[in-house]
């Protein structure tokens, strides 16, 4: 099910190496409607401007600092080293509204955005400022940063949030759909967008080599008639999207953490992640109420 899966610069336009869904991208999958997603590597002093559009997006540094130009007004992002440092600044635009990004010192930036109608104000959100949750217990934590979500963010169409796991752990998990309209469950579509590297517990020779191949791993499958059927490694740059279905496990490996970026929206009435859990692996969560979360957590700067 290759079109769900689009490895880095596997839908490069422009400045991006991944331009998904957005109003103007070029690579075009079917059915996709209520996501986009625009990720790129930027050196010092490199500058790229996005039109007004029936769009709402924020702003995200995946490293490095950013000034980010909206309505005449520059907003300072307080960038990071990588999205394995915890949060960083980010900026939602609202919508209709031009913004020019400019790189203070070179990194990655990604965009998340949704076709939208409501006016929502633009709203910077420092990194000391935004909620990081740890989530799970044992070999099933994980770090959720939730900045974009309804209880941090006024916004109109999408819930963003970020998820560090530590190696050898699993997250997304237990499998979980979010594909229906109904009572406990909002539709809504999903990207991922997905970071790896050596883990901080090898050693500096390791993580300094270039001989390492850091990656994880993704699962997406059917929970109805529909078929999709997704079980992919991932590495820095790749983007698996989730039309519908049961998702997860997200593995980290031994050796390697993993860091994912989630952009949801969907056509229903109320802005909410409400979740249906597969009733084959939900007894999983009652297993964590005996353990502990992963010491590692929380990653930070």
């Amino acid at each position: 099910m290759t079109e769900w899966i689009y490895r880095a610069g596997q839908a490069p336009q422009g400045p991006w190496f991944c331009s998904l869904g957005a109003h103007d991208s070029t690579t075009v999958v079917d059915g996709w409607k209520h996501t986009g997603l625009r990720a790129g590597d930027f050196s010092d002093g490199d500058s790229v401007t996005l039109d007004a559009a029936p769009e709402e997006r924020i702003v995200i540094p995946l490293s490095g600092d950013y000034d980010v130009t909206v309505d005449g007004r520059t907003y300072s992002l307080a960038g990071r080293e990588s999205v394995f440092h915890g949060p960083a600044d980010v900026l939602y635009t609202g919508i209709e509204a031009a913004a020019t990004i400019t790189a203070r010192g070179g990194g990655r930036l990604a965009i998340a955005s949704a076709p939208a109608k409501a006016e929502y104000p633009v709203r910077h959100l420092r990194k000391e400022d935004i909620p990081v949750e740890l989530r799970g217990a044992g070999q099933s934590s994980r770090q959720v940063q939730n900045f974009g979500t309804p209880a941090t963010l006024e916004a109109d169409r999408f819930i963003v949030c970020e998820v560090i796991t530590p190696s050898s752990n699993w997250s997304s998990y237990p499998p979980h759909k979010h594909d229906e309209e109904k009572d406990g469950e909002t539709q809504l579509e999903e990207i991922y967008y997905f970071e790896t590297r050596v883990c901080a517990e090898a050693s500096e020779a390791v993580r300094a080599s270039d001989t390492a191949d850091s990656h994880g791993y993704q699962r997406v499958y059917a929970s109805d008639e529909r078929p999709i059927d997704v079980a992919t490694e991932v590495r820095s740059g790749d983007v698996v999207l989730v039309p519908y279905g049961w998702h997860g496990p997200a593995m980290a490996p031994p050796g390697y953490d993993l860091y994912y970026l989630n952009v949801m929206a969907g056509p229903g009435p109320v802005r909410e992640w409400l979740i249906s859990d597969d009733p084959h692996h939900g007894w999983v969560r009652q297993t964590w109420e005996s353990l502990d979360i992963d010491p590692r957590l929380p990653f930070t700067a």
